[in-house]
């Protein structure tokens, strides 16, 4: 942010501003928002196109978070599990299944 010593608000020196995560043609845009909580009940789902996209969303998700759900097969889709990210927001990953 251009100036941004006289912008920011104490305590936000070291927080996201603008981030912007590139997810084939998705994006997944956020920032650190003054006095926010984690997500608690709120889940972010992302489809993928293929099993081995989900497991590896998956494991880079679960790292330094909670697996709530194992990453396995289900009626509806191939592989599917949820974890919650070291940031504490909620994540259900999927490659799902065709459904008739």
């Amino acid at each position: 942010m251009p100036d941004a010593a006289k912008h920011t608000p104490p305590g936000m020196e070291n927080k996201v501003l603008h981030g912007r995560l590139d997810l084939g043609d998705t994006q997944l845009m956020g920032a650190d928002v003054p006095g926010a909580q984690p997500m608690r009940s709120a889940y972010l789902s992302l489809s993928v196109d293929s099993s081995a996209e989900a497991e590896r969303i998956y494991a880079a998700l679960s790292e330094g978070g909670e697996v709530l759900m194992k990453m396995e097969e289900t009626f509806f889709a191939y592989r599917f599990g949820q974890v919650r990210d070291k940031f504490g927001t909620l994540w259900m990953i999927l490659h799902q299944k065709a459904m008739g």
